[in-house]
């Protein structure tokens, strides 16, 4: 077994679990359903998103299919904005970040949004790492 393996799952695997993920929420596709639409189960859709499993090259391509885009766009090959959105997917495949970033875009006041990016920092710094 490669070392890798022994790990975690390889990088890549994480960033294209983070585009389906990414863009089967942004179409308001459940687990489910996508998974009803590629012909495996949802617990698979969810090791998919996590990169706990590879994404075989037929199922990535049926995966496309189902959520309207590119197989390239899905392996980090098509990125119109350039290594900047390959960042913010690195940083989305974070478990619970595309939540906290919705919930975050629903506070209305400034003063709040700038309070809870503060506390953010402050737990990172002393419970972080």
């Amino acid at each position: 077994m490669p070392l890798e393996d022994a790990i975690g799952p390889h990088p890549t695997d994480l960033a294209i679990g983070a585009r389906i993920r990414l863009r089967r929420k942004s179409l308001g596709i459940s687990q489910g359903a996508l998974a009803e639409r590629i012909g495996v189960t949802f617990q698979q859709v969810q090791k998919y998103e996590r990169g706990a499993n590879r994404v075989s090259g037929s199922t990535l391509v049926a995966v496309a299919a189902a959520l309207e885009t590119t197989v390239g766009w899905l392996v980090g090959e098509e990125s119109p904005a350039g290594g900047d959105a390959e960042a913010v997917l690195a940083l989305l495949a974070a478990p619970g970040a595309q939540e906290l970033l919705e919930a975050f875009a629903a506070i209305r006041r400034g003063s709040a949004r700038h309070a809870l990016i503060t506390l953010t920092r402050e737990m990172a710094e002393h419970v972080g790492a």
